[in-house]
């Protein structure tokens, strides 16, 4: 099963998206991050993915969710296991790379029409504290025809 990371810096009733420019979700917006790399831990990794696309070294960075995934892409099912983060201190100030273009969105007035499909049922609430465990089965449109959410103590 393939790890992945994602993380959302957070300030106030503010959060970071990143409209993907190219590759795997382009079009969308999201949070950073990408896959863990061998020899790598996922703390290490949400931060080198940070760094990478939008220049900003994150500080105490919080898992707030874990999210598996079965996709279907060309006809083969795919599982992938994403650890989330929200960070509320950071190094540097989040600049456009070739690979993402940051911005600022309150909280209540995200863009989900431009983001995953299965991002509504679980961003608004880790991004206000809560602590999930998600499971999604999406089908070959990236739409989900199956969701799990549930609220936990701890990860």
């Amino acid at each position: 099963m393939k790890q992945l990371t994602v993380l959302f810096l957070v300030r106030g009733n503010q959060v970071l998206l990143a409209m993907k420019k190219r590759g795997f979700g382009a079009g969308r917006w999201n949070g950073v991050g990408g896959k863990v790399e061998p020899g790598e831990t996922i703390e290490q990794a949400v931060i080198r993915e940070c760094e990478e696309e939008i220049e900003v070294t994150p500080n105490d960075c919080k898992k707030v969710a874990e999210i598996t995934f079965h996709e279907q892409h060309n006809g083969t099912l795919d599982t992938l296991n994403v650890h989330v983060f929200i960070c509320e201190s950071w190094e540097g100030k989040p600049v456009e790379t070739e690979e993402m273009a940051p911005q600022w969105f309150a909280k209540d007035s995200l863009p989900l029409k431009e983001m995953w499909a299965d991002d509504p049922y679980w961003l608004p609430q880790v991004i206000t504290g809560k602590l999930l465990r998600c499971e999604f089965w999406l089908d070959e449109n990236d739409q989900v025809s199956k969701q799990e959410v549930q609220e936990v103590e701890n990860l």
